[in-house]
């Protein structure tokens, strides 16, 4: 798969605002810092389609966007475990992301992003667990495969699977933007889930 359109379609904080279902959608959520607006612009080859900034934390909304002329969709959930963000706040995020999980006919599956280098969070678990829970499990994306070497890329997704407690048939993933290492494969995972979601008579 190639993604060689891809628009701002809409940005959302209630479910009133959610576009119309129609094609399929693939969300992508992870850690504030785990650097999920530099993949998303990196597979739809825009630099400034999602926005990347040195303050983690920044994605407050859920945004839309479609790809290839409306062929599907991808949706960037907002980043979680942002210390400097108040409880409050993070909880009115955790059931913005969670409303949407739950409330999406249309959602196929959910990119987890994690960090390479380090065993996942509690807050990464908690949201792999929300995923199986709703059936959206399936798909990691290791990021910063970069800043681990070559020899230790397949135990560094072992201790991630591990440590999500992810069964032997989750894809994982290792992308690097620095690199742009991963892409293909990633999407190559998508094009699948989609046509299973097809196949499936959801679409």
């Amino acid at each position: 798969m190639r993604i060689v359109r891809s628009d701002l379609l809409q940005i959302a904080v209630r479910e009133d605002q959610y576009p119309p279902e129609g094609p399929p959608e693939i969300a992508f959520a992870g850690r504030s810092n785990v650097g999920k607006s530099s993949l998303l612009n990196l597979l739809t080859g825009r630099k400034a389609l999602a926005r990347v900034s040195g303050n983690p934390g920044k994605t407050r909304t859920i945004n839309f966007y479609s790809i290839n002329g409306d062929e599907f969709r991808i949706v960037d959930l907002p980043g979680y475990g942002y210390a400097r963000v108040s409880r409050s706040e993070s909880e009115k995020w955790g059931a913005m992301i969670e409303r949407y999980l739950t409330g999406r006919q249309t959602l196929t599956k959910v990119v987890l992003l994690c960090d390479i280098r380090h065993a996942p969070s509690a807050q990464d678990v908690q949201m792999y667990e929300w995923l199986t829970h709703y059936g959206l499990e399936g798909l990691i994306a290791a990021t910063k495969a970069d800043k681990v070497g070559r020899s230790a890329l397949g135990r560094s997704a072992e201790a991630i699977r591990k440590g999500l407690g992810a069964s032997m048939d989750t894809v994982i993933v290792p992308v690097s933007t620095l690199k742009k290492t991963g892409t293909e494969r990633l999407l190559s995972e998508m094009a699948k889930l989609i046509d299973e979601f097809a196949e499936s008579g959801n679409v």
